[in-house]
């Protein structure tokens, strides 16, 4: 695994490298995928700004994050985590508009030891197009 994580930094510089290591070795879900995580107990996490989710919908049982407090309001350690955060064994599943951001997000969180931390493919478009449900009510935002 080292050697394949040498030579993806080897090959491109800049944020597709990044991108492409954080994905490395990673299993990441599909919408489906996410709404049974959701199911068996895992935290479901919107990054998607205000405007974002304004203009879409919410994603019913997430948790909104701001990403810039996203490893202060998760780390089961931290004096400023949610009360989801119950220790380093939780399941995360992050979200963001397209699965970008997102993929950055869940590498940073296990960096902080949450290694269970991944996903969802496509973010809040493909949850669009897999015809899954958003809605309108006020979102559980955690400041």
């Amino acid at each position: 695994m080292g050697h394949n994580r040498r030579v993806i930094t080897d090959i491109v510089p800049g944020v597709d490298r990044v991108l492409a290591e954080a994905r490395h070795g990673i299993r990441r879900y599909t919408p489906h995928e996410t709404v049974a995580a959701r199911t068996r107990g895992a935290l479901i996490v919107d990054t998607r700004t205000e405007s974002q989710r304004a203009e879409a919908g919410e994603l019913p049982g997430a948790v909104v994050i701001d990403r810039t407090v996203l490893e202060w309001r998760l780390d089961p350690a931290g004096d400023a985590r949610i009360p989801e955060a119950t220790g380093y064994d939780l399941e995360v599943v992050v979200v963001c508009r397209q699965g970008y951001s997102s993929s950055l997000a869940a590498e940073s969180l296990r960096r902080i030891g949450l290694h269970r931390a991944t996903d969802m493919i496509g973010g809040v478009e493909a949850w669009q197009r897999a015809g899954l449900p958003l809605h309108r009510e006020p979102a559980d935002v955690r400041r």
